[in-house]
């Protein structure tokens, strides 16, 4: 599903992000990205996505070589990865079901499916009896079920999770690991950034931590293995 092969990232003011990063993840897994900060997960996050291009190397997510992907593929690429941020990044302006409508409107879906589809999906994050509401009027963990609910409605293969519970109390932030277990459950694959040891270490699956721009560890059922 996911190919990095030598891959290095050197930003215009010299800093090294990424210096020969070589990983394989399979369809279906679920894989924590974990490290210092500074030592390059942002980044490593970021150009599976293609936000950040790769100096050198290749980057291969379901066939498509990102590296070598014009520019203006890249929104067709994102619509077969789902995206969620720590930040959320909703309209407000948009409602609940609004906000994850728009990513299958931006495809010209037919309205019917759409209807059908953003339902099912809010169903999924339990957030059907939301579905009118402003983003402004949710909890943070509420917003970030409809984050959840917006990358996964277009049925992506991949889930790229950047600090997803970063801004969440502790209870609200296993509710949302819930969801994404659900999601890998499912099928699709997770690749999910942290600084949450103890998910981490309760919620195992394969770790990968990056220190300085390199892949340090690479364990199948791995620990955070930081202070938090």
């Amino acid at each position: 599903m996911i190919d990095m092969q030598d891959v290095y990232k050197t930003y215009r003011n010299g800093i090294t992000a990424a210096n020969g990063i070589n990983v394989h993840i399979d369809a279906g897994e679920f894989l924590y990205v974990v490290g210092p900060s500074g030592a390059g997960k942002s980044t490593f996050i970021k150009m599976m996505y293609r936000e950040v291009k790769p100096s050198k190397g290749s980057i291969i997510i379901n066939g498509v070589n990102l590296a070598k992907l014009k520019d203006n593929k890249v929104p067709l690429l994102r619509r077969n990865i789902g995206v969620v941020f720590q930040d959320f990044k909703l309209l407000n302006t948009l409602s609940v079901y609004e906000n994850v409508a728009f990513a299958m409107e931006v495809i010209e879906e037919q309205p019917q499916y759409i209807k059908k589809r953003v339902m099912e999906t809010l169903e999924l994050v339990g957030l059907k009896h939301k579905a009118r509401a402003l983003p402004t009027e949710l909890s943070g963990g509420e917003q970030q079920r409809v984050a959840i609910a917006r990358s996964i409605v277009n049925a992506p293969k991949v889930v790229i999770a950047d600090e997803p519970t970063g801004n969440l109390d502790p209870d609200t932030s296993w509710e949302i690991m819930n969801i994404f277990e659900e999601i890998n459950l499912r099928g699709t694959t997770i690749v999910m950034a942290t600084h949450n040891k103890e998910i981490v270490n309760t919620i195992t699956h394969r770790v990968i931590a990056i220190e300085n721009g390199r892949i340090a560890r690479d364990e199948v059922k791995g620990e955070y293995g930081y202070e938090s």
